[in-house]
């Protein structure tokens, strides 16, 4: 019975990431047949391990659909789902909130966040009142040892390197390096008009929000005045004449 209702959560799936290589026009449609068939441990997770993966994924690109679809609470919603089953969907997080930013600025973002919170605040409410600090550090462990024999990406390295606490600690440093480069690098006008609407939101004011103002304000000077210049077009032909 449990593997028959995973074989429908497959073909679920399956129409979930479908839809969405359809709606984003990256994929040619005969790559499809090859998805269904070719891969065996997408079918060894979902009929053979009865593992929470499939149901996490599912919701994750269920709300993909809905972003897609312009429904932002509802995809939020099925986030939250998503990351109420496995803690891994959170590693998304960080792309959701750059296209929140972007589509809603930083005002609209909070309600959207809030759907997110709330919907983790309601259904861990049973354990928050029981026990909430033992809920909250086994619901969110990073410190959780995973099994060598089960590791895809690292199986290159030794399992006594795989297994120390210190290469755990760097994978986690690495991918915090990373977001931060992006956020200064790549997200940074973003980043700059969000700390900008956050700091004339603060009230009273500040010393961090002052001094955050000023700072967001040297930024937009610099890239002014380090960035190319750009001219109207009548103003390029009238250089090009003279």
């Amino acid at each position: 019975m449990a593997q028959n209702i995973f074989a429908v959560l497959y073909l679920a799936t399956l129409l979930l990431v479908f839809l969405i290589y359809h709606q984003t026009c990256k994929v040619p449609p005969f790559v499809f047949f090859f998805m269904c068939c070719a891969s065996y441990r997408v079918h060894s997770i979902f009929v053979l391990r009865l593992f929470n993966d499939p149901v996490a994924m599912a919701l994750l690109f269920l709300s993909i659909n809905l972003f897609l679809a312009q429904h932002w609470s509802w995809g939020c919603c099925c986030f939250s789902l998503a990351v109420s089953v496995k803690m891994n969907v959170l590693l998304f997080a960080p792309g959701l909130l750059f296209l929140l930013l972007t589509q809603f600025g930083f005002r609209g973002t909070l309600p959207k966040l809030s759907i997110c919170a709330g919907l983790q605040v309601v259904l861990g409410l049973p354990f928050l009142l029981e026990n909430p600090i033992g809920y909250l550090s086994r619901s969110f462990d990073l410190g959780r040892q995973f099994l060598f024999r089960w590791t895809v990406n690292w199986r290159f390295l030794p399992e006594a390197l795989f297994r120390h606490r210190g290469f755990h600690l760097a994978l986690l440093i690495a991918h915090l390096a990373l977001l931060l480069l992006f956020a200064l690098f790549r997200w940074h006008r973003l980043l700059v008009l969000g700390l900008i609407e956050l700091s004339w939101n603060t009230y009273p004011s500040t010393s961090c929000s002052s001094a955050a103002l000023h700072v967001c304000h040297a930024v937009i000077l610099l890239q002014l005045w380090l960035g190319p210049q750009s001219f109207p077009k009548s103003i390029q032909h009238n250089k090009k004449a003279h």
